[in-house]
């Protein structure tokens, strides 16, 4: 049995010995986050023009590719600060996906008031968050 652990050693490199819990985005570090926040979040309010244009089947496209990047930018973030700031920034984060699940539906459901004023809540919740970080 030891023989077939220092083969796998010396074929792979290490033997894991335990769980990396990291929940952090897939290779992001804390740094790379808050390089990429501002980008995915100028993205995310890109749906605008789609509002506007009420091409609401593109706007759900775009705000779930663009919210998911950006989620794990905000994740990244929260996780590298002191453990103090954190529940200011979770509220916010919270906000700010659960207004983003609404417009999704509001989308769906083609309700072009409902959509505004998610949209605007998304706009409040991320400049939040922006000065936050």
């Amino acid at each position: 049995m030891v023989s077939v652990i220092l083969a796998r050693e010396a074929i792979f490199g290490h033997v894991a010995v335990g769980f990396d819990l990291n929940l952090a985005a897939t290779g992001q570090t804390f740094e790379e986050a808050k390089s990429e926040i501002r980008g995915h979040a100028q993205a995310l309010l890109q749906i605008k023009s789609l509002i506007e244009s009420e091409s609401w089947g593109e706007a759900q496209k775009v705000l779930r590719k663009n919210s998911a990047v950006l989620k794990q930018d905000i994740y990244t973030i929260i996780q590298g600060k002191p453990g103090s700031e954190r529940p200011e920034l979770r509220k916010l984060y919270s906000n700010l996906f659960n207004n983003a699940t609404r417009l999704d539906y509001a989308a769906r459901d083609k309700d072009a008031s409902r959509v505004w004023q998610c949209y605007e809540n998304i706009v409040v919740a991320l400049n939040d968050i922006l000065s936050r970080i």
